[in-house]
């Protein structure tokens, strides 16, 4: 497949991709108190809002990978984009047209955005695999995580704006923006047809477990450490939301902008991380392991502060630490095999992204009624944990003097495919 520059509109197309798997979310937050008390939802049920979004997402993930390696990256992300949308309408009509059963249609609602959604992130990282090399690449993947991170960014306000039309209204953006997405991609992502037959499944799935045979250590430490950052990022904006409500009084488009700012600041990190690291696998892994030791410094911290200012300020050092984790991650995983498995590699890395975000808000509910101490406490030994895996199993070669990585050990021992 032909490498292409990063022109604008594609990479606006391919960026916009994340976006949507990331709407899908965090536009809720901001809503899931008056759907609780709209519905007469518990804590729990309200949270599977979240979750069944999320575990669908993560089931159809590595199935839509090796669809897009099969056939193409286009041939799966156009039907994923459209189901997303159906999912939306579904959801946004059904406290219209089902009051009593409103809820469980919601979720069936959620359940086929899930599915959709799988056919996007993943999809668009192998994308940018395929059609960007270097330095370009990494910049491309940075552009995709930060994508992702204003996605995150301008949902609470968006969902929280919306909210003040009446609170399902939320569910119909989805289409809106499922719809810019799916014409960008379809006028501006230009894919060439295959030079080779598509591998039979057989073949590709030994090649799999080949890939995971030498690689596995590392790529199981990577694939935890997304999804930790996922996990807190999501749990930490699941008690947020419920605090400024429950203990500040903070409502409405004010609490959408207030659980922004972390966000922000991630995402400013995730642009500027992914323009520097071009292909240093070396400051690749020295930055993820800085940032999950600040993930770490930050959740210990969270413990002593109740005052808003302060635990926003504190909370901000999360923030550049997920920001300095995502982008170096995503550039490790995608440079791990070649094309003709990518979409498999980079989608399960998306299945076990999607399990951090559904067991986020269930687990810090949880944690919230047990001890708040307890929760940043445990929280902060997870992201040490994972830093430290990261140090011990992720091995790179010394960089050249271009700063470009000679012969990494996942480069060598990829099997020919």
């Amino acid at each position: 497949m032909a490498k292409q520059k990063p022109t604008g509109w594609t990479t606006l197309a391919i960026a916009s991709i994340p976006m949507i798997m990331t709407l899908g979310n965090s536009m809720l937050i901001p809503i899931l108190p008056q759907m609780r008390s709209a519905l007469d939802l518990t804590q729990f049920e309200v949270s599977l809002t979240i979750t069944v979004f999320s575990v669908a997402g993560a089931i159809f993930i590595p199935f839509f990978g090796y669809l897009s390696d099969y056939f193409s990256r286009k041939a799966v992300i156009i039907p994923a984009l459209i189901l997303y949308a159906l999912g939306g309408v579904v959801a946004g009509m059904a406290p219209v047209l089902f009051s009593e059963q409103a809820y469980t249609w919601i979720l069936a609602g959620r359940i086929m955005q899930g599915i959709g959604a799988a056919g996007t992130t993943p999809i668009a990282m192998a994308l940018t695999g395929d059609l960007f090399k270097g330095g370009q690449e990494s910049k491309v993947l940075g552009l995709v995580e930060a994508s992702n991170a204003f996605g995150k960014v301008i949902s609470p306000i968006l969902g929280a704006s919306l909210a003040l039309i009446f609170w399902y209204a939320v569910f119909f953006a989805y289409p809106a923006f499922g719809l810019i997405s799916l014409v960008l991609t379809w006028i501006f992502v230009q894919e060439q047809a295959k030079k080779a037959a598509a591998l039979p499944f057989g073949q590709y799935l030994k090649g799999l477990l080949t890939i995971f045979k030498h690689e596995g250590r590392w790529l199981l430490s990577a694939y935890l450490a997304g999804a930790v950052c996922l996990f807190t990022l999501f749990g930490i904006l699941f008690y947020l939301s419920d605090v400024l409500e429950k203990t500040y009084q903070v409502n409405g488009v004010l609490k959408g902008g207030v659980l922004a700012i972390p966000l922000l600041v991630m995402l400013t990190t995730a642009y500027i991380t992914g323009s520097l690291i071009k292909k240093n696998q070396q400051l690749m892994k020295n930055l993820i392991v800085a940032g999950l030791v600040l993930m770490t410094i930050s959740f210990a911290l969270l413990v002593f502060f109740t005052n808003l200012y302060a635990f926003i300020g504190i909370l901000l050092l999360s923030s550049v630490g997920t920001g300095l984790v995502l982008p170096c991650l995503n550039s490790f995983i995608t440079g791990a095999v070649g094309k003709a498995r990518r979409g498999f590699v980079t989608s399960l890395y998306g299945s076990v992204r999607f399990l951090g975000v559904a067991s986020g808000p269930p687990v810090f509910g949880w944690l919230m009624g047990w001890s708040r101490t307890g929760m940043f406490l445990t929280t902060a030994g997870l992201t040490l944990l994972t830093a430290l895996l990261i140090l011990l199993t992720v091995r790179v070669a010394a960089p050249d003097p271009a700063g470009e990585t000679k012969d990494s050990l996942f480069k060598k021992m990829q099997p020919v495919e």
